[in-house]
């Protein structure tokens, strides 16, 4: 077999999800005006006490090298969404290409969403290659939670070799009010042993709240030490980030629950507590 003729194969059997979510707000609560799917992904909703819970899905139960995923979510004004997903994604390993991920947030003045799906588990010689890109009006609320876990310690599993990519812009009103980006490259077990980088962690996340009260930073402040992993909160400018390091997956969700919980303004999504 000539190598266009296994390209063309392997690139047959990737997986590509697409979903495309908008939601408004109406006299009766929050509904959905636009609700997309494609290929491997699946959106749900189950039903929530307060505002509209959606569930995210993967029928393909992971992604690989190859594979494209591509989230696009929508708040109107006034409307409130909690998106979260029904387990953790697994990136499995590459033969080559990366799996790319495209997730797109706007929020509308006066709209509310929380963004908290379950970790993200990357699996040895893993390629992921992820973007995240937020647009929030003036006067919209925004809890973001992204967790990576580097091999599934608790099956004795590590990730050695692979490459991580991950590119977060986010914007207020038009402006840019975070922009940064992670790229570990080959010997990811190394890097992740240096001080600078996670200190012998395996399991990182960070939060973001826009807008933050003062009352929710102290909250989070006052944690200090009864956390399992390390920690740590900075504010300016009207919002929040959190960093967070662990040594395991199942150290890191404890610290990410309780953060959330002092952050405040959020009910976490019931997948997270089973």
């Amino acid at each position: 077999m000539d190598a266009g003729k296994a390209e063309d194969i392997f690139a047959a059997n990737r997986a590509v999800g697409e979903i495309a979510l908008a939601v408004e707000a109406t006299p009766d609560g929050t509904r959905r005006t636009r609700t997309r799917e494609a290929g491997s992904l699946r959106v749900r909703f189950p039903g929530a006490a307060a505002g509209l819970e959606a569930v995210l899905i993967n029928t393909a139960g992971g992604a690989a090298g190859g594979d494209r995923l591509a989230v696009e979510v929508a708040v109107g004004a006034g409307a409130s969404l909690t998106v979260t997903s029904a387990a953790a994604e697994k990136i499995y390993r590459s033969l080559g290409p990366d799996t790319d991920v495209a997730i797109t947030l706007r929020v509308a003045a006066g709209g509310t969403l929380a963004w908290l799906p379950q970790e993200t588990i990357l699996f040895d010689r893993a390629r992921l290659n992820r973007s995240i890109e937020v647009d929030l009006a003036d006067g919209a609320s925004l809890l973001l939670a992204e967790a990576v876990v580097f091999g599934r310690s608790a099956m004795g599993e590590t990730m050695e070799h692979g490459s991580v990519r991950d590119r977060w812009r986010v914007r207020r009103g038009g402006r840019l009010i975070l922009a940064e980006g992670v790229w570990l490259e080959g010997d990811i077990a190394r890097a992740l042993d240096e001080r600078a980088v996670a200190g012998s962690g395996v399991a990182v996340a960070t939060v973001l709240k826009v807008p933050c009260q003062e009352a929710g930073i102290a909250a989070v402040r006052a944690l200090d030490g009864q956390f399992t992993g390390e920690v740590g909160i900075s504010a300016w400018n009207g919002f929040a980030v959190v960093r967070l390091c662990a040594r395991d997956g199942a150290a890191l969700r404890q610290d990410l629950i309780a953060v959330l919980a002092a952050l405040g303004g959020h009910a976490l999504p019931r997948l997270w507590l089973n």
